[in-house]
């Protein structure tokens, strides 16, 4: 039987149900050679099995978590989350980023990076300028457990959302869209996604990047993502847009978009999904 739910002005066809399985297997490098563990948080309060779990990837008691607070203009920028994690047992420090050099060394000696919130687009550009995007990149590559919430979670896609539309509509090229760390290139994630009502935009993002795969995650909720899979932690829900196999109906900027076989997947605490290369 086939399902067709519609959003905004386009239909979504062929919604799947993807299998749900057990989460096994141990932690730090991710599998299949996709570098460390992802702890990707929708943005909200941090859930406190979410905050224990990253503790715990990144060496427990012998944790060095570097905070990364360059999303947020706030003078006390970072210091929240090195309390949090101080009060975890692990060892925390805010990095400016003044001295780049300085900065790259306590990068190399993290156990962990943490991003808290703000503007995606203000903290990849701090990194940019710094000269740090590719030092993050070649320490999560080796294995190197990174986190972040709101703005923290979306810098890690290759294709990463800065803002909202400037109007509503499933437009071609109306979702703004510029590069991120490129951490999980498979996945274009975005933030606060069911209180703020994301769906349009990650739709629209999804339809123009085709082969990608939108993950909108509710606040107070975690994805851990390890190799080409992701287990779901918190609260509220994961809500999957995945284009591999959809056909476009092809558009122009500025043109109405059109899209079928995009499949959509919605996950709870507890829940994994598996996206494997398609061939």
């Amino acid at each position: 039987m086939l399902v067709v739910l519609t959003v905004g002005v386009v239909s979504l066809w062929n919604i799947g149900r993807t299998p749900v399985a057990v989460w096994a297997g141990g932690e730090g490098k991710r599998p299949g050679g996709h570098g460390g563990t992802l702890v990707v948080v929708g943005g909200g309060g941090i859930p406190a099995p979410v905050a224990s779990h990253f503790v715990g990837l990144a060496g427990g008691k012998s944790a060095r978590i570097m905070v990364l607070p360059q999303a947020s203009s706030r003078r006390d920028r970072g210091v929240s989350s090195v309390k949090m994690f101080k009060a975890l047992g692990a060892q925390a420090q805010v990095v400016s980023l003044e001295d780049s050099q300085r900065a790259k060394g306590q990068i190399e000696a993290a156990t962990a990076i943490w991003f808290p919130g703000g503007s995606q687009a203000a903290l990849h550009a701090a990194l940019d300028k710094a000269g740090l995007v590719e030092v993050i990149q070649q320490r999560h590559a080796a294995g190197l457990v990174i986190g972040g919430t709101s703005a923290g979670a979306a810098v890690m896609s290759s294709v990463m959302i800065p803002r909202s539309p400037e109007s509503p509509g499933l437009v071609a090229g109306n979702t703004p869209a510029i590069p991120g760390l490129g951490l999980v290139p498979e996945l274009i994630i975005d933030q606060h996604f069911v209180r703020r009502k994301r769906m349009n935009r990650l739709v629209g993002v999804v339809i123009d990047h085709p082969g990608l795969i939108g993950v909108g995650i509710g606040e107070s909720t975690a994805i851990i993502v390890r190799g080409r899979r992701f287990r779901v932690m918190g609260k509220n829900s994961v809500v999957v847009i995945d284009s591999r196999g959809a056909k476009s109906g092809g558009a122009d900027r500025g043109e109405r978009q059109s899209v079928r076989g995009l499949q959509l997947h919605v996950f709870r605490d507890g829940q994994e999904f598996r996206f494997p290369k398609k061939r």
